[in-house]
């Protein structure tokens, strides 16, 4: 059980720095790399065009760079979701954060979802998948669903958001999702989380990772 009183590099580790705003600049993201650097965290995840400005920024360091496909919606065709893994592994990127299609998992299309899953994750040649189920959209047993094609498609991680929807991350949503793939995966919350204590809730929650745009505030409040 984490408490509010974790230490800042501890907290740091967990945590994916994003800048997803259409609106960011080279210079932001070169400043969200700049203090995922002075903070230690786990990466900083930004959009596919962003990708070879924060692999630069970040050379030689330990964070690593996911890059989003298919984001925000989803509905990209799962082609163009394979090339820009591609591009986004080739011009630095280590982790992929997808977005399912979200439609399809509602109107039952299952097996449209997990080739779609299945060809990000073959085309990220062994990189860490991250699949956003965008929990807000979908019922519990769609949330479950959408989980356990994420685990027969072979991603790493599930995550419960994009932040750009109606709402982010919830507690239960983390709690339904680790429950539902287990030790074995790793669970993502992401969307809404701007202070310390909404952080450790969500880990206590079963998050193993934080998807955050506030992490140097956040890191901040956190004991040194």
């Amino acid at each position: 059980m984490y408490t509010d009183d974790i230490s800042q590099k501890e907290l740091a580790s967990f945590m994916d720095y994003t800048l997803l705003k259409p609106e960011a600049t080279s210079a932001e993201i070169e400043q969200l790399c700049a203090e995922a650097i002075r903070f230690e965290t786990a990466a900083v995840c930004v959009n596919s065009s962003m990708v070879p400005t924060a692999s630069a920024a970040l050379k030689g360091t330990r964070v690593q760079v996911a890059s989003v496909v298919g984001f925000p919606l989803g509905a990209t065709d799962s082609l163009a979701k394979a090339r820009e893994t591609e591009l986004a592994l080739l011009h630095g990127a280590s982790e992929i954060d997808m977005v399912i299609q979200i439609g399809w998992l509602i109107e039952r299309n299952y097996l449209g979802v997990i080739k779609d899953i299945a060809a990000v994750v073959s085309a990220a040649s062994g990189a860490l998948v991250k699949v956003i189920i965008e929990a807000c959209l979908l019922n519990d047993q769609e949330k479950r669903l959408a989980c356990a094609l994420a685990v027969g498609a072979g991603a790493g991680f599930v995550k419960t958001s994009t932040g750009f929807s109606k709402s982010g991350a919830t507690e239960d949503d983390v709690r339904l999702m680790r429950e539902t793939v287990g030790a074995s995966i790793g669970v993502k919350a992401a969307g809404g989380i701007r202070d310390l204590h909404r952080a450790v809730a969500m880990l206590n929650a079963g998050a193993n990772r934080l998807g955050v745009s506030s992490a140097a505030a956040i890191l901040t409040e956190a004991r040194k």
